[in-house]
Order: structure tokens, then C-alpha cells, then sequence
């Protein structure tokens, strides 16, 4: 039974990005794939979250500040010093890594402690982007920023623009399961349920988690260079707290823990507020009374929700299979 299972998620598997890849050739509104377009972006910062607050219990509140920064990286790389979009989207990455391994020493802390400490980080990026104006044009921020191109063919079109994203959504997705599912995620677990314990058995705390906010980091930073190159223009107004807190509203939406979860909220988060635009004014307080009914009905969120369906439908299938069995013998 076992192999059956596996062949038949497989093939289930394939067949949904077959689908992904079919979208932009079934979809012709240009609106519809461009919140596609942020929901698959934001899934790549619910992702590297997931890591640091899902699997290694870290409370974060400044993913928008390394967003901010491959953003920009990004921009004035393209922009000023005419680099490939295809060369500068590493280097973004690479640079909001390299921020999230310099305030490392923060990640001692713990609870709201780190959480203040990652919020102020991302007020500082804000602010830095906002004043520093010969480099980055501060409020005004940076225009004509250039699509990619692969030889005479210009990704210029959120359609196939589109493509670039899911390439990048489903690499990190497979580097993000393979992570969990190594010694690597082994550790960021046992760090979440007992860093104490953690450590008493020869885990190096400190270590897995530095490591995981770099990666993090890293996703985040390659988030920040597609939306940049996606809308052509970014401003500070786009790296804001708040950000980072629809990050987290992705995460518990979604499902704590869980990276198919991780894009299941970002779903959920940028496409409801885009078809219901007339309760725009309440959405922060429509949010937390989603959270909260989450929280009461469906603990490990969206991604629980689908188990719970699973499961109910097998229960439910289970008999008809045994009578069936029975009557085959």
C-alpha cells in the first residue's frame, strides 16, 4: 500500500504543475495574473519564514527589511551599473543573506525579545532606503527598472513574467522540504520544542540558527529582486512593518510548520483582500478574527484544514474498501 500511496502523490504532484505551467495559457486577464504573480512572491517570503518561526521557533518581524534589501540590490545593480537581471537576482540574495548573518548576535535573544530586536532591523533598512538619497532617490524611489531578458525575448509581461516566478517558487520550495527533511531540519525541531534540551544533546543552537536566518534572508532577497524587476518601480512605502506582518498572517493562516501551508496562506492573504475590495477600510480588523477563528476551529491552519478533509473522506471511504476487500476473497 505504501508504494501505491507514493506513485499516486507523485503523479498528483506532476499533474498540479502541470497545471501551474497551463495558468498563464488559460488566464488572459492581465489583474489576475499579476496577484498570481505577488501571491507566488510572497509564498518565497512565507517560505524562508516558515523556517525561522515554524520549524526553529524563532519570532521574527523583519522579513521586509531583507526583502527591502534584494529589492533594492537588485534595482540599483540593473539600474546604475547595468548588470543582467539573471546576474543581479544572486547577488540580492547573497546580499540579504549576508545582513541576516551580521545580525546574527541578535538571534541570543529569544521571544519578544527577538522579535523587537528583527522588528527594529527592518525600521533601520526602511529608514536607510528612505534617507539615503543620492543612492536610492529616497521617497521617490527607483524607476525604469529593466524586465528580464534571455537573448531578443524580454520578460515584459506579467504572463510571462509568471514563469520566472514559478521557477523560483518551486526551486526554493524543493531546497526548503529537503532542509526539513535533513539532519539540518532535525535540529531546527528539536531547537523549536526545547532549545535548552536541544543543546544538552549536542545540538550547536546558535549555529542551526543563524544558519536559518540566512537562508531565510536569502529567500527573502530573491523575493525582493522579482518584485522589483515584476513592477519596475520600488519606494521605502513598500517595505513597511506591515509587511512583515502579513508575512506572519501567511503563516498562521496557512499552517505553522508547514511549507505547503506556507503558500497556501500567501494564497489566501493576497488574493481576499484584492477580491474584496469594498471591506479594504476593515481589513485589519477582518484579520484578526480570521486568525482567531483559525486558531479556535483549525490550529495548524489551511494546511490542517486539507488534512482534516483527507481524513475525513478516508474515514468515510475506509468501510466501503473493507466490504469490498471481503467480498473480492
Amino acid at each position: 500500500m505504501i508504494p501505491k500511496r507514493g506513485k499516486s502523490s507523485k503523479i498528483i504532484t506532476i499533474l498540479f504543475v502541470l497545471f501551474l505551467i497551463l495558468i498563464p495559457l488559460i488566464v488572459k486577464d492581465i489583474y489576475l495574473l499579476h496577484i498570481l504573480n505577488m501571491v507566488g512572491i510572497f509564498s518565497l517570503l512565507a517560505i524562508g519564514l516558515n523556517l525561522v518561526l515554524g520549524y526553529c521557533g524563532q519570532f521574527s518581524v523583519g522579513q521586509a527589511g531583507f526583502y527591502a534589501i534584494g529589492a533594492y540590490t537588485s534595482a540599483l545593480l540593473c539600474t546604475k551599473l547595468h548588470f543582467s537581471f539573471w546576474l543581479a537576482i544572486p547577488i540580492a540574495g547573497i546580499f540579504a543573506g549576508l545582513a541576516g548573518l551580521l545580525i546574527g548576535p541578535v538571534l541570543r535573544l529569544r521571544g519578544i525579545f527577538l522579535g523587537m530586536s528583527t522588528l527594529a532591523f527592518g525600521e533601520i533598512v526602511r529608514m536607510i532606503v528612505n534617507n539615503w538619497i543620492p543612492l536610492t532617490n529616497g521617497p521617490n524611489g527607483i524607476m525604469n527598472i529593466p524586465p528580464p531578458k534571455l537573448g531578443s525575448f524580454s520578460f515584459s509581461s506579467e504572463h510571462s513574467f509568471y514563469y520566472i516566478i514559478l521557477f523560483f517558487v518551486i526551486l526554493h520550495f524543493v531546497v526548503a522540504l529537503r532542509m526539513v527533511d535533513s539532519r539540518f531540519g532535525r535540529a531546527m525541531k528539536a531547537i523549536r520544542d526545547n532549545q535548552d534540551a536541544a543543546e544538552v544533546v549536542g545540538i550547536w543552537a546558535a549555529r542551526y540558527k543563524t544558519l536559518t536566518f540566512v537562508v531565510a534572508a536569502f529567500f527573502a532577497g530573491i523575493a525582493g529582486s522579482l518584485y522589483a524587476h515584476l513592477t519596475a518601480y520600488i519606494s521605502p512605502e513598500v517595505f513597511t512593518f506591515w509587511t512583515s506582518v502579513n508575512v506572519i498572517f501567511m503563516l498562521i493562516v496557512g499552517g505553522m510548520g508547514s511549507l505547503t501551508g506556507s503558500i497556501l496562506g500567501a494564497f489566501a492573504i493576497v488574493s481576499l483582500p484584492e477580491f474584496f475590495r469594498m471591506f479594504e477600510r476593515y481589513r485589519m480588523i477582518i484579520y484578526p478574527f480570521t486568525i482567531i477563528f483559525i486558531l479556535l476551529f483549525f490550529p495548524k491552519g489551511l494546511y490542517g484544514f486539507w488534512q482534516w478533509i483527507q481524513s475525513s473522506l478516508a474515514k468515510v471511504l475506509s468501510p466501503s474498501r473493507g466490504r469490498v476487500q471481503a467480498e473480492s476473497r
